[in-house]
């Protein structure tokens, strides 16, 4: 892999790194480098710039294990790249990376380490605001899924091979919140996102468990509506690495606090408004 270097001899040699990346994708136009548009590679490379890492991205080898849409947020991301500074990318990364991106994790990793290609599987989690009133229906339905499965009717195939392997999947609830956890070796385009549309559609009430079993056998008659994209977060990508943790920056802890805060006084405010009577 072509590396970023220079004519100086005195120069430590690049060494390659990978860092596990978290973000919050709302303000973001997908992962994946636009010209146009902020995304998440498009900060990291710039914050590397900053920072003196490499000048050519391209040269540098940076490659991230793969892309998410726009509004799906990431806590087990990977990105790589090769720097003759790599104690200083370690040390002083979180400080340059916007407050809604952030690393979590670094590892050193052979020359030829390409996150996309060295991924062994990827776990993502789906999340719903409340519990389901069939809960345990969509749980027996999210097993159907196991195993390979053509996925026509559950993503958007353009072209690719429809056919994925579900390693595990889960259904549960997390803090008044429904989780639906999936993990395979690769996945295609809004295929999550419709898995979670279909399981949710068990959960309510409105399809029966069958469902599932009944689009993986044949092409649905009419496309699944994929779940909003807010919900998604791509929480695991499993390179076979050992990784050093790494702290968020004060930045990002400070946007994350406020952002919390934000959302709590807008969810009591938004009850207040709806409960609220007119006099006379």
């Amino acid at each position: 892999m072509a590396q970023d270097q220079t004519d100086d001899p005195a120069r430590a040699a690049p060494v390659r790194l990978a860092f596990r990346v978290a973000y919050l994708g709302s303000r973001f136009y997908g992962s994946q480098l636009q010209a146009a548009q902020r995304t998440v590679e498009g900060e990291f490379i710039a914050a590397c710039q900053r920072l003196g890492l490499f000048s050519d991205w391209r040269r540098a080898g940076f490659l991230s294990a793969g892309r998410t849409d726009r509004g799906v947020h990431a806590y087990g991301q990977v990105v790589a790249f090769s720097t003759s500074s790599p104690d200083r990318a370690a040390m002083a990364i979180n400080a340059q990376l916007p407050p809604d991106c952030w690393c979590t994790g670094v590892s050193c990793v052979p020359d030829q380490f390409n996150p996309r290609y060295d991924a062994v599987s990827r776990t993502y989690r789906y999340y719903f605001p409340g519990v389901f009133p069939e809960q345990e229906s969509m749980q027996r339905a999210a097993r159907a899924f196991l195993g390979e499965h053509n996925f026509t009717s559950f993503a958007r195939v353009k072209g690719k091979n429809p056919w994925r392997r579900i390693l595990a999947i889960a259904v549960d609830t997390h803090e008044g919140m429904t989780c639906i956890e999936v993990r395979a070796e690769s996945f295609l385009w809004h295929q999550v996102r419709c898995m979670a549309s279909a399981l949710a559609a068990v959960g309510s009430g409105e399809e029966e468990e069958s469902f599932i079993g009944d689009l993986l056998g044949a092409a649905a008659e009419r496309p699944l509506q994929p779940a909003p994209a807010e919900g998604l977060v791509l929480w695991e990508t499993d390179c076979g690495l050992c990784w050093q943790p790494l702290t968020a920056g004060e930045r990002s802890t400070e946007f994350l606090d406020h952002l919390n805060r934000h959302h709590l006084l807008m969810g009591r405010i938004c009850t207040a408004l709806l409960s609220a009577h007119p006099e006379g």
